[in-house]
């Protein structure tokens, strides 16, 4: 099943971080998603700059072989960049862990969310990301249910995740409670051991999925 992930790196370790990092206050993203199979990272958004001096400063770049403003809306332009033969560690290890990027933006650091096909896909990602030195923070991993995009999954039933989203809402799991099983039972119109059953045995998959499998536990 795919994987998807939410981290953050820091600028210095890509080539696009690098080169576009040239102002205080601008902003990049890619403008849409972009499989590191091919062209990797060619076209951005840029805002907050001073466009004269921005796109000077990217084409001074040595890696940079051409910057071509495609389009402005507003207060932001869409550029396609060119790269030259030079390619950071970071795109190499997206392609080599064949993950897709599904989203990034940023300027330092920047956040990317990114599609593995498998888990084996994340820890390869992982384990050249530390040979390179290439440091990142997971924010958030999670799988993407088969044949439902944009569906997460953690193996639970419907049920099971309708009685924790009361009970979540409801500031059950909070220091102090806010709600009692009671009270999320009368909500769903279950009996209150009906509800316990299933928020524990919710919680339980949800906690088991983040903390013990081996993705999730940031690969320690």
């Amino acid at each position: 099943m795919a994987v998807l992930v939410e981290l953050t790196i820091d600028s210095q370790d890509f080539d696009l971080g690098r080169v576009t990092a040239v102002q205080d206050g601008i902003h990049i993203s890619l403008e849409r998603v972009v499989p590191t199979g091919g062209e990797v990272m060619p076209f951005f958004w840029a805002e907050g700059a001073d466009f004269e001096l921005f796109e000077a400063s990217v084409r001074e770049n040595r890696i940079v072989d051409d910057l071509t403003a495609v389009a402005r809306v507003g207060d932001r332009v869409l550029y396609h960049v060119f790269w030259g033969d030079t390619v950071s560690s970071l795109t190499n290890i997206l392609t080599e862990s064949q993950a897709t990027i599904l989203e990034a933006h940023g300027n330092d650091p920047w956040f990317f969310r990114l599609r593995f096909n498998d888990h084996a896909g994340l820890t390869e990602f992982h384990n050249l990301s530390q040979a390179e030195d290439i440091d990142f923070h997971v924010e958030r991993i999670y799988s993407l249910a088969d044949g439902e995009t944009g569906v997460l999954t953690f193996d639970i039933t419907p049920e099971q995740q309708e009685a924790l989203v009361v009970a979540v809402e409801d500031g059950y799991f909070e220091v102090p409670r806010q709600t009692t099983l009671g009270d999320v039972a009368d909500q769903l119109s279950i009996s209150p051991q009906a509800a316990s059953e299933r928020v524990r045995r919710g919680a339980d998959t949800v906690l088991r999925k983040v903390l013990l499998s081996r993705s999730a536990a940031d690969f320690e």
